[in-house]
């Protein structure tokens, strides 16, 4: 799913007024109808409404909805704010239509014409839509912070007023909404963690915009969703075999932190990794071989730390480095020297960015298209503070193009930076994976795809949509709270089985 500018989605009403063709009055009547119809579904018909209007044509929403409410006999009261300004055609049509109906509209000049809003009123926020260029003052503010302090449920059309699409709104006065119903696609606003506390639950709707605008729109940004990582799965063939599906080699763990290894290294054949070799101190040699005899060990002569580069390094299809790494000084050398030797795309996660972050001259020796998965503070460690998510998503990109890798920016809606400039956000996954050794998990499936037949983007994407995807198998099956980084992996076999669309019990019988 595209996610586009302000710009982009009035480009997109008018491509669709020109193509479909339709009037944009009924486009604006078609987004009240598509309101109306969840507010229908989600129980809300029984309730009296308060919407309040701007005279744009997010206020034009506004006045639609009222009409559509009034005609289910709903309770409705429509408040404008009134300047003095004539409002949009759109805005005013529908005003004209309003007036047909019992609707009482009152008009809103300066704070002392708010009503008191009614204890169990649904207040429907239409007073600016994604048009928005500055910052609410005088009257407008003033309403926005009379309607967040009434303790009134309150539903954004569009988005809440006084949030921009796609630039940060910090220090706004914003409108706190419940739900927010937007139309067609996500906007950059919705994705971006300072928001959070103001769009509240988002609900996107269908308003049948023309789907050939999207052939010529070049947004830049994506959201991963199962048509886009279904594209990219490739099932296994009949006469596959181990040497297939990559040679892993993971190298992870310190004196104690093997946790952090044998998490990553389960995850790793979890994900379909043909052959997996750990590297680990000499430590570690009972723990692996306990918890996982899949997986083929190589011991560094130091037993609590890495200071020796595995032989044979070339050998491997991938390798991933990182998790429960440490940050000695000898292991800071053995980084530097596992990065001038191997020259295929490597996984870096956990301590191994640390190192980086601490010795910058060592991000010039990633091979191209390595993949980087800071969480934000290792990601500010590695190229400096940000003002605001907007701006540190802006960052990605421009490092994901300057070292010619994948940086995959951990968190609610990860976000995937590609060195051509394209980008993603993620779709799957829930707070419950905010736990330490979430992301030893995510290594070691980046890792595993990355040594299969995926490209680098591919891996990226497919291996942190199934991330997510686990995550939320395992959020159901035992609670956000409750929940480990080691169910994410015990749910991986599920989350590949919605990917291939498996449904039941899949039969090997060749009768």
């Amino acid at each position: 799913m595209e996610i586009l500018s302000a710009e982009q989605i009035r480009a997109w009403d008018q491509y669709t007024i020109q193509h479909e063709p339709i009037t944009s009055i009924d486009l604006m009547e078609r987004a009240a109808a598509s309101c109306l119809s969840w507010l229908e579904k989600a129980g809300y018909l029984d309730r009296s409404f308060s919407i309040f209007c701007g005279k744009g044509n997010n206020g034009g929403d506004g006045l639609a909805l009222a009409r559509l409410l009034s005609a289910l006999d709903c309770a409705v009261t429509v408040h404008i704010l009134e300047f003095g300004n004539i409002g949009t055609e759109d805005f005013q049509g529908n005003l004209a239509r309003l007036h047909q109906t019992p609707v009482e509209v009152r008009f809103i000049q300066g704070p002392e014409h708010f009503h008191p809003v009614e204890p169990g009123d649904i207040l429907i926020d239409a007073l600016l839509g994604s048009g928005l260029n500055r910052r609410l003052d005088g009257v407008t503010a003033q309403l926005v912070e009379h309607l967040n302090a009434s303790g009134n449920e309150i539903i954004s059309i569009d988005l809440p007023s006084g949030l921009f699409v796609d630039r940060s709104s910090k220090g706004n006065t914003i409108i706190r909404a419940s739900h927010t119903l937007s139309f067609q696609v996500y906007k950059p606003a919705f994705l971006m963690p300072e928001n959070e506390a103001r769009v509240g639950v988002i609900h996107i709707l269908d308003i049948g915009l023309h789907p050939g605008f999207l052939d010529q729109a070049t947004g830049g940004s994506e959201l991963l969703d199962l048509a886009i990582i279904r594209a990219i799965f490739k099932p296994r063939q009949a006469f596959a075999h181990k040497g297939n599906f990559g040679h892993a080699l993971l190298v992870a763990g310190a004196y104690g932190k093997m946790g952090a290894a044998v998490l990553s290294a389960r995850a790793c054949l979890r994900a379909g990794s043909g052959l997996l070799t750990c590297s680990i101190p000499g430590s570690g040699y009972s723990i692996l071989q306990t918890a996982l005899p899949e997986a083929m060990l190589v011991m560094d002569p130091d037993e609590k730390i890495h200071t020796t580069v595995p032989d044979g390094l070339d050998s491997y299809s991938v390798v991933g480095v990182g998790p429960g790494l440490g940050q000695d000084q000898r292991t800071v050398l053995f980084l530097r020297r596992l990065l001038q030797q191997y020259k295929k795309p490597v996984v870096a996660d956990a301590d191994a960015l640390n190192i980086l972050a601490s010795h910058p001259d060592l991000l010039s020796l990633l091979p191209p298209y390595s993949i980087l998965t800071p969480h934000p503070k290792e990601f500010e460690r590695l190229f400096g503070a940000s003002a605001d998510d907007y701006a540190r998503l802006e960052k990605a990109r421009e490092q994901a193009k300057k070292l010619g890798c994948i940086i995959v920016l951990k968190g609610h809606y990860t976000f995937i930076a590609m060195p051509g400039g394209r980008s993603y956000f993620n779709s799957t996954g829930n707070p419950g994976m905010a736990k330490g050794g979430s992301g030893d998990v995510l290594t070691g499936i980046l890792t595993a795809l990355l040594g299969q037949s995926y490209s680098p983007g591919e891996a990226a994407l497919l291996g942190v949509y199934l991330h997510g995807l686990a995550g939320d198998l395992a959020a159901a099956a035992h609670s956000q709270e409750s929940m480990l980084p080691s169910d994410l992996t015990d749910q991986l076999g599920k989350a590949f089985r919605q990917i291939a669309g498996f449904h039941g019990e899949p039969s090997n019988s060749i009768l």
